[in-house]
C-alpha cells in the first residue's frame, strides 16, 4: 500500500495510526505542503487532497473517513492496544482513532 500524506496533517496521522494498529505495511509518500504543488500526485491518484491510500489493487481511497472505512475490513493486530497507549503517551495532541473504528 502507498499512503500520500504529510507528517503535519492530523488526518494523515489518524490513517497512519490505524495502519499501525492493523499491522499493515505501507509506503509513506510525502507530498508538498501546498496542494497546488502536487501535480504528480494528482496525475497518479486523481486528487491533490491528503490523505490518499493506494491499496495493492491500485484503486485510490481518498480522505480520512473513506480510508478508515476501507481499513475496517482488516483484522486488528494483537498489539493494537499497546500501539494506541504509546500514541496517547507520545503524541497526546493528536486525536485518537475512535474505538468504534478499531
Amino acid at each position: 500500500m502507498e499512503l500520500y500524506q504529510a507528517e503535519w496533517c492530523p488526518h494523515s496521522h489518524k490513517v497512519r495510526q490505524k495502519l499501525t494498529e492493523l499491522g499493515l505495511d505501507f509506503w509513506a509518500r510525502q507530498v508538498a505542503a501546498d496542494p497546488d504543488d502536487r501535480a504528480q500526485m494528482r496525475q497518479h491518484v486523481g486528487t491533490n487532497e491528503i490523505p490518499v491510500l493506494v491499496p495493492e489493487d491500485g484503486e485510490p481511497v481518498c480522505g480520512e473517513d473513506d480510508i478508515l472505512e476501507y481499513l475496517s475490513r482488516f483484522d486488528v493486530a494483537p498489539d493494537a492496544e499497546a500501539h494506541r497507549e504509546k500514541a496517547r503517551e507520545e503524541v497526546p495532541t493528536f486525536a485518537e482513532v475512535g474505538s468504534a473504528q478499531s
